[in-house]
């Protein structure tokens, strides 16, 4: 049946993820998403934190693409200085986006993680194809509505506590 709205594992923030913990999985790339993961919905470029995870992840030997819901606007500024592949309106949890990062990445679902705030997107999705799946907290809870009311539906599957 597969692991559904199951992550593999469940963190404070795509910070406190050990990149061993990859490592030791054979990721070879992971798809990030952007919104709540990476950056506040208020936020519109990535931050020096963001600049240096995503460096680091590559000199780590781990590739790095974005796989976003938001419009072309908002991912193509994010990733204006990063020069990062990136997919807009992936309709998450649809499996064409992670396929097509997957695919300009060279990489198999077994080699490729997923990370992100949404059950019903990014750890479905991801899910879906049997990537490895990363669930982040969100980092701010001033989201849409549309949002705030998916992550009280979340709260009934995620029923254990992030690692720090």
């Amino acid at each position: 049946m597969g692991k559904g709205l199951q992550p593999d594992i469940f963190v404070k923030s795509i910070y406190s993820l050990d990149i061993n913990w990859l490592k030791e999985r054979g990721i070879k790339g992971v798809l990030l998403d952007i919104d709540n993961t990476l950056i506040t919905h208020k936020q519109k470029i990535p931050d020096d934190k963001v600049i240096e995870l995503i460096k680091y992840f590559q000199k780590n030997g781990i590739q790095t693409a974005i796989v976003s819901n938001a419009t072309k606007r908002r991912v193509d500024v994010f990733n204006e200085n990063l020069g990062l592949y990136a997919r807009y309106r992936a309709f998450k949890p649809s499996k064409r986006g992670f396929l097509k990062a997957m695919s300009k990445l060279k990489l198999i679902p077994e080699e490729t993680a997923v990370i992100g705030d949404q059950l019903f997107t990014d750890i479905r999705g991801g899910n879906r194809l049997g990537l490895t799946t990363v669930l982040v907290e969100p980092l701010d809870e001033h989201e849409p509505i549309t949002v705030r009311v998916k992550r009280i539906i979340e709260r009934l599957f995620v029923n254990q506590k992030p690692i720090e």
